[in-house]
């Protein structure tokens, strides 16, 4: 399951950061084991976004869930969404700034 690679480039915007946040880029065909990798890291995000989701519909049908729970929530929401338009921006070929 191979993702695009920035025809401009030949390069692919990779699911993860360098220490100090800077985006990291994959000299790629498509094919290899860090593409490979990269693969599995982007489909562990969203899935991740999707069970957040899941039980963010939950909570907001619970008018009972204290406010502390929403805000933990949010915060991981945020974080799910910054990686689902990271691995967007990668199937895109569009660098990423942030």
């Amino acid at each position: 399951m191979s993702r695009e690679v920035t025809p401009t480039t030949g390069l692919r915007l990779l699911p993860w950061t360098t220490p100090d946040g800077r985006p990291c880029y994959l000299s790629t065909d498509g094919d290899g084991p860090v593409a490979a990798l990269a693969d599995e890291v982007e489909d562990m995000q969203l899935s991740t976004g999707d069970e957040l989701l899941t039980h963010a519909r939950a909570m907001l049908a619970d008018p009972k869930v204290p406010l502390g729970e929403f805000r933990f929530l949010s915060a991981r929401l945020a974080e799910a969404l910054h990686d689902a338009i990271r691995v967007a921006r990668s199937h895109a070929g569009v660098r990423s700034g942030s």
